[in-house]
């Protein structure tokens, strides 16, 4: 059986450091944005994560991508 995978979308999450907690371990928080155009490069991706991460209170901890695709049968 062959499967194929049809692109759905992509997101871009910022991982942000918020502080730290009673027992001194770190807090993360994670903002995110959905919709991104499928023919947007990793590099554009990071480009604008750092400057949104510019803006950002919170320290930057970690750049993250996923995309969602579905899996069909040929």
């Amino acid at each position: 059986m062959a499967v194929s995978k049809i692109f759905l979308t992509k997101n871009l999450q910022l991982r942000l450091n918020t502080g730290l907690d009673a027992s001194f371990n770190p807090i993360m928080k994670t903002r995110s944005w959905a919709g991104i155009k499928a023919n947007a490069t990793d590099v554009n991706l990071f480009e604008l994560a750092e400057e949104i991460g510019s803006l950002q209170t919170h320290t930057v901890d970690e750049i993250r991508t996923t995309t969602v695709q579905a899996l069909e049968e040929d």
